[in-house]
């Protein structure tokens, strides 16, 4: 270890740690099937490597150390960068941890955080966020509405990823420690799996529209099937046809492109045999 690697040497500043976030944010940038995120990671890391190492032969595995296999979510992968960066100062600082105990916890938290930040984040924030989008469109309001999904999305994502590197660089592997054992994770998850079944839900009678323009008469009594059904409950027929679509994809395992043909292919059948309005 050099002189310097085993002197004082100052701490990660406020302005390292945003050259971390901001080379962060490029994680998924070098992607590649061999070792998924590895390359973006390591230069996630490069802030702090260059601060502390200025032997090439240290410098050299350090950023060797960090080419090891790494995938998890691209946005909740913060926090690992921001614990490696705590635990490579300490190395560099300290020298009294052992450098393959890096890789050891970025591996431990790849599972957890990925499951974390694909439920709550892909599959929570984004469908929520799409869908009122797609409802401001609809309600005429055109260009407000992918404005909104890129703003919110935008909030959601770089809110993590400050979070992420500044918590987890300041937590340390505590911040993760943390938030499993108190629960929060899982709570968090049930809470916003409810918010998203109950706001998607709401969309419904706005995004999917099927009327049935059949109209029985006799004499001077005229019925129509699709007021009938709309006394009973307005927007049942798409209420229907999105809990079948759900049935098809979660028990039937039905692919979503062969919905999609199948609804555009009962839509214009019925529509030119005159079932379907």
């Amino acid at each position: 270890m050099s002189t310097e690697n085993s002197g004082n040497v100052n701490k990660l500043t406020n302005r390292d740690l945003w050259k971390v976030f901001l080379h962060q944010l490029t994680i998924r940038s070098a992607n590649n099937y061999e070792r998924q995120q590895n390359a973006g990671f390591t230069e996630s890391m490069m802030p702090v490597i260059e601060k502390y190492y200025d032997d090439p032969e240290e410098k050299k595995e350090a950023y060797e150390r960090h080419m090891e296999y790494f995938l998890t979510n691209d946005i909740t992968s913060a926090i690992p960068v921001g614990v490696s960066a705590a635990m490579e100062e300490r190395y560099a600082t300290e020298g009294d941890i052992d450098p393959d105990s890096i890789n050891a916890v970025k591996t431990a938290l790849m599972g957890p955080l990925a499951g974390l930040g694909d439920s709550l984040l892909n599959g929570t924030a984004r469908p929520i966020l799409a869908g009122i989008a797609i409802s401001l469109i609809t309600a005429g309001l055109g260009w407000v509405g992918p404005i909104f999904f890129i703003i919110g999305m935008s909030i959601v994502s770089l809110g993590v990823r400050y979070l992420g590197v500044f918590q987890g660089y300041r937590q340390g592997v505590k911040f993760v420690e943390k938030i499993q054992s108190s629960g929060l994770i899982s709570r968090i998850s049930e809470l916003a799996a409810i918010a998203a079944y109950v706001i998607v839900g709401g969309f419904i009678p706005a995004l999917v529209v099927i009327s049935i323009p059949i109209v029985y008469q006799s004499g001077d009594t005229v019925l129509s099937i699709q007021e009938t059904l709309d006394g009973l409950m307005p927007g049942i027929l798409g209420m229907l046809y999105t809990g079948l679509m759900y049935l098809l994809i979660s028990k039937k395992k039905v692919s979503a492109v062969k919905l999609i043909l199948m609804t555009m292919i009962v839509g214009i059948a019925g529509t030119y045999c005159g079932i379907l309005g």
